[in-house]
């Protein structure tokens, strides 16, 4: 597997080319229409034209992508995270191509891809389940009555869901059918599969995840914990390694559960346990997901280990490089993704032109990203700019870090999330660790980003006056110093 494709674009794309690149291995970059001009695709060896802007025409076309494949003779697919990465049915169109997926089995992806599959196979080793209905739901009555056994307010969720979707609450036995109904509605909508089920509400939960590895000689690795609980929209916007709540047994508990909710599936590759916490620091398996995470990278901060390279020998069948008893937790890493979205306006995707993109530099700060300065945020994908990431010896110095990093982070053209993401690294509730999901619910409000606002257009005003300033400087030099060959070659430009 000398060559690979990968099936993703933007800051995911570079990412897994630039671990392949250093594995000495040629990459394949394929893209839409939107994406000619897009980084990974400059990036790359070689790449491929897929399809029109929208998904649906191009990065969700399994065909297509195989037929990449075969014209530039590459063996492997890296999928990356969303589009195909855990469509089981594409998984089986690479195995059946000869080709090589570097994720888990298909197998693996149907049984943790259905929240209800999942629970079954994880019961297997008796990890532990929030109480709730351990099937679908196909009777009202029953699940109703079901619903009282385990008391208010509870959680219907669609099996096949994600995102929030399908996801209601529901406080009283009155609001029960309405509320299933509904939830049904959602779930069949989005996904296809109205098949919903229930579980207690946790109120204030932590949202805690373990990153594990599994390669095709029976090893089983976990490494160490993520607390995602800062969310919008039930979808996380920032995240960190380790938990600053975790003591070293309770760590160890949720590891070794982990490793058995991979082991019941027979798990190959990189994958992540989710759990949610209670305030009693109790922990319930929530779900498995069957890729590489969007923040991966505090845990390969904390680490040192790379995961994409460790995808790759995985997928080529060799041994994982290390063992359990090799990992430490050195340092604290955050990470807060940078979207395009506006979070005084619910956080609503933003599109338009990035005039200024100036990124931070300096010790700790990691940004992986997929645009440069004068580049158009597209409509038709996931509105993430780029991943954060700031790493320090302990987690006072990771947000010191990322306050910097949030401060020298110019992007002007569109709204972001850099402004709430300083706010939440100033909050009492972040800084002392005592959060939950409800973070945004609770905290936030557009008012808090007022001041921050202000004071990012006066830096972005001083910064084009500053680089004005410079290029009339420039000009001016240029025009009294003929006799420079920098000067003519400049002017010829």
């Amino acid at each position: 597997m000398q060559k690979i494709l990968i099936a993703n674009r933007g800051e995911i794309a570079l990412r897994i080319m630039r671990s392949a690149r250093e594995m000495g291995i040629k990459t394949v970059a394929v893209y839409s229409a939107a994406d000619r001009d897009a980084l990974h695709v400059r990036y790359a060896d070689e790449a491929v034209y897929i399809g029109e802007a929208p998904s649906s025409q191009s990065y969700l076309c399994g065909d297509k992508i195989i037929d990449a494949c075969r014209q530039t003779g590459a063996k492997g697919i890296h999928p990356g995270y969303g589009f195909l990465s855990e469509n089981a049915g594409f998984a089986r169109q690479v195995r059946d191509a000869g080709l090589i997926l570097i994720g888990p089995s298909p197998e693996a992806m149907e049984v943790m891809g259905n929240k209800l599959s999942a629970k079954a196979a994880a019961m297997k080793y008796n990890i532990p389940m929030v109480p709730g209905t351990e099937e679908a739901i196909t009777d009202v009555e029953e699940a109703k009555q079901r619903a009282i056994e385990v008391g208010f307010p509870i959680l219907i969720k669609a099996a096949a869901g994600g995102g929030g979707k399908g996801m209601r609450i529901v406080d009283t036995a009155a609001d029960f059918e309405e509320q299933m109904q509904l939830a049904v509605s959602e779930a069949t909508s989005a996904f296809g599969d109205g098949s919903v089920f229930i579980e207690r509400y946790v109120s204030s939960p932590k949202h805690i995840e373990i990153q594990v590895l599994g390669d095709t000689h029976g090893n089983i690795v976990h490494l160490f914990e993520r607390d995602c609980s800062v969310q919008r929209r039930h979808q996380k916007v920032i995240e960190e390694a380790p938990s600053s709540i975790l003591t070293p047994q309770i760590r160890e508990q949720m590891g070794k559960c982990a490793v058995d909710v991979a082991r019941s599936v027979n798990y190959t590759g990189a994958g992540t346990v989710e759990f949610i916490m209670d305030e009693q620091l109790n922990f319930y398996f929530l779900e498995m997901n069957t890729r590489l995470q969007v923040e991966h990278p505090v845990t390969e901060l904390i680490t040192g280990i790379d995961l994409v390279k460790e995808q790759i020998r995985i997928a080529r069948g060799e041994a994982i490089s290390f063992k359990q008893e090799d990992l430490v937790i050195n340092g604290h890493a955050i990470e807060l993704r940078v979207y395009a979205e506006d979070p005084a306006n619910n956080f609503l995707p933003d599109i338009g032109t990035l005039q200024t993109y100036i990124t931070p530099k300096g010790p700790g700060i990691r940004v992986d990203d997929g645009f440069e300065q004068g580049m158009e945020i597209p409509i038709y994908y996931d509105p993430m700019i780029a991943k954060l990431i700031a790493y320090g010896k302990n987690r006072t110095e990771a947000i010191e870090r990322m306050l910097r990093a949030i401060n020298e982070y110019h992007i002007t053209g569109i709204t972001t999330t850099l402004g709430f993401g300083r706010f939440v690294m100033q909050h009492e509730a972040f800084t002392s660790g005592n959060f939950d999901t409800h973070f945004v619910k609770k905290y936030f409000t557009p008012e808090v980003l007022e001041t921050g606002n202000a004071d990012e257009a006066l830096i972005a005003a001083l910064v084009m006056e500053q680089l004005l300033s410079e290029n009339a400087t420039v000009y001016k030099g240029i025009a009294s110093d003929e006799r420079s060959n920098w000067a003519k070659n400049r002017k010829e430009i």
